[in-house]
């Protein structure tokens, strides 16, 4: 059945949301030498501000979840926007480091609640298996839509106003979403499906806290310590004690879920095939993107001179690319199944990479052949994987636990730039990231073959 005029509207507010929570994780990635500057603050202090958003939202992302499919949909995404937006508000008014920071943890929490409550929701605006799939089709690329127009814009911003005018973008985006949601999304029901208010007490799932606080925190401090790997050695105190922290509260998380009658994440939830290569795929695409954006938005500041409103613009074709190939992911998909779409898509990312290794990295390679066919190749790679990828992770979910899905699938893909980017970092410079990074696309693309 083709979406009715309701289902597209509601679709587009929640999509909206969506890209506008992965804008603000990019929004101040290339104006933070001047946030630096203006503070006067040190390189460890902006290391943290970069990832103070990023902490709190994959944290508390399976506790987000929980909450969707406990209280509905709707209700959670009301509290998360509400979150957002007064942090939103908060930031560009910061009068120093110690209130940006605050504020950008504090977003954080908020996206946290926001993003798997949309994901249920969009569950019952396309209630059919068949339209869902779809709907999920298209939603995997909005993420990788965000942080690239974060990373367009933020310099735009900052080189013509300030770095501060980067936060009106998601305050509007959520006064928006909070005035037009009870106009645009379905009435609540009080179903299991995320809609409403919560169903009978005794068949509401429990909040599992104990799960929720050592999930959060373990999640927190691991990638806290692998941000710090930027600037310290893995054999450094200062990364190994959040590092091996974070390990060991994820293991007694483990050990908790196992026998809590109503486990935060049900083990048997990840056992799933599809859905793990699914999550799988998210994760690395994830982070092949950051990975890009990060090492890019260096080299050409960096070794190439380029100002950065220059290095914003040559993201342009990678944003156009993305769309391009966005807009006809879902038809793939109908047509060959998700795990084809995915493994192609992780195929053509890799090769993306490869041109970007041998070519990107050259200072003497003009854009035109250095850069522009590697960053068309791998946006039309990511934008197929993200597509699939969303569809594997979400497939065959019980209604009830669609916010776990969305906790999960979004989990995957904040977690995995840091875990990866962390990873291929180690190997060397900057060319042998990127040749590691599209050694890992290939590998899993080939796995997905294979499946």
């Amino acid at each position: 059945m083709a979406p009715t005029r309701s289902s597209r509207a509601a679709f587009a507010l929640l999509g909206g949301v969506q890209v506008t929570l992965i804008f603000t994780l990019a929004a101040v990635a290339v104006p933070l030498p001047g946030i630096g500057v203006e503070f006067g603050v040190r390189r460890e202090e902006l290391i943290l501000l970069s990832a103070a958003y990023g902490l709190t939202f994959a944290g508390l992302l399976l506790f987000g979840g929980r909450l969707a499919d406990r209280y509905g949909g709707q209700r959670t995404l009301t509290a998360g926007l509400l979150v957002f937006g007064l942090a939103s508000a908060a930031a560009p008014l910061a009068p120093g480091y110690g209130t940006l920071l605050a504020a950008r943890l504090a977003q954080g929490v908020g996206a946290a609640l926001i993003a798997p409550a949309a994901m249920a929701v969009l569950r019952t605006v396309f209630p059919s298996p068949a339209a869902y799939g779809g709907a999920m089709a298209t939603w995997g690329g909005l993420s990788v839509l965000g942080a690239t127009a974060g990373n367009l814009l933020s310099g735009v911003i900052s080189a013509l106003l300030s770095w501060r005018w980067a936060f009106a973008v998601p305050l509007a985006v959520t006064v928006a979403a909070l005035v037009l949601a009870p106009r645009v999304l379905p009435a609540a029901t009080g179903s299991r499906s995320g809609t409403g208010g919560p169903e009978h007490p005794a068949r509401r799932p429990r909040l599992d806290l104990p799960g929720a606080l050592l999930a959060t925190a373990g999640l927190a401090s691991a990638s806290y310590g692998l941000v710090l790997t930027d600037a310290w050695s893995w054999t450094s105190g200062r990364v190994l004690a959040p590092l091996v922290a974070g390990v060991v509260l994820l293991a007694m998380f483990v050990g908790v879920e196992r026998r809590a009658p109503d486990p935060l994440l049900p083990p048997r939830f990840l056992l799933d095939r599809r859905r793990a290569l699914g999550l799988a795929a998210t994760a690395l695409t994830a982070a092949g993107t950051a990975t890009v954006f990060v090492l890019f938005s260096l080299h050409l500041q960096d070794e190439r001179g380029w100002s950065a409103l220059r290095t914003s613009a040559a993201f342009v074709p990678f944003a156009v690319a993305l769309l391009a190939s966005g807009r006809v992911a879902g038809r793939l998909i109908g047509r060959y199944g998700a795990p084809v779409v995915t493994g192609a898509g992780l195929a053509v990312g890799a090769v993306g990479l490869v041109l970007l290794a041998l070519l990107g990295m050259n200072g003497t390679v003009p854009y035109a052949y250095g850069l522009l066919p590697g960053f068309v190749l791998l946006a039309t790679g990511v934008a197929a994987s993200f597509a699939g990828a969303a569809v594997l992770a979400t497939d065959r979910v019980p209604a009830e636990r669609t916010g776990l899905a969305g906790g999960v699938h979004n989990t995957a893909m904040e977690t995995g730039p840091t875990v990866v980017f962390a990873l291929v970092l180690g190997v060397g410079g900057d060319t042998a990231s990127l040749a590691v990074t599209a050694a890992l696309f290939g590998t899993a693309a080939l796995a997905l073959r294979l499946a």
